[in-house]
């Protein structure tokens, strides 16, 4: 019998936990994120903690179909672009991202490393879109197709 996860992650064990991304699509992409729901045994929901670096961005610009999503600014600034409008953010802010969300990035232009806490939930199925590159997202468990958002073609009533 395998020992179960442990339910708890000490600070000193966190930055051990990160892990460096980057979105495919963005040359300006980097960040650094510890999984600390996974790490604790939670399933239905992500509670990450990430990192982005001076004159890096989170991902993508994109929005959620099925998934709902938050981001909790722990320290440093950045420029969240939310529905085609840009905020500067900091220490205490809070967004959320409630679905079908609104196009919503994270960048940070500014000297010092953006530190935030990002949740939401882990469905079986999400649909994500990427207006900035004409692509859609499906994912479906592990399984993930890519899109061309002008390849879609309207489906109308099925005729008898």
């Amino acid at each position: 019998m395998s020992e179960p996860k442990p339910l708890l992650i000490r600070s000193t064990e966190v930055k051990e936990k990160e892990r460096q991304f980057s979105h495919p699509w963005n040359a300006s992409s980097s960040v650094s994120t510890a999984f600390l729901g996974r790490a604790v045994g939670l399933r239905r929901t992500g509670v990450n903690l990430t990192r982005v670096p001076p004159g890096k961005e989170s991902f993508l610009p994109h929005s959620h179909e099925r998934e709902e999503e938050w981001i909790y600014i722990l320290s440093g600034r950045g420029v969240a672009e939310i529905a085609g409008a840009e905020y500067e953010v900091g220490p205490g802010d809070f967004m959320a991202f409630p679905t079908p969300s609104v196009v919503h990035h994270l960048r940070n232009p500014f000297s010092e490393e953006l530190v935030y806490l990002m949740g939401g939930e882990n469905l079986d199925f999400e649909i994500e879109d990427f207006p900035s590159v004409g692509k859609r997202m499906l994912r479906q468990g592990p399984k993930v197709d890519i899109y061309n958002i002008t390849d879609a073609k309207p489906f109308g009533p099925i005729k008898a």
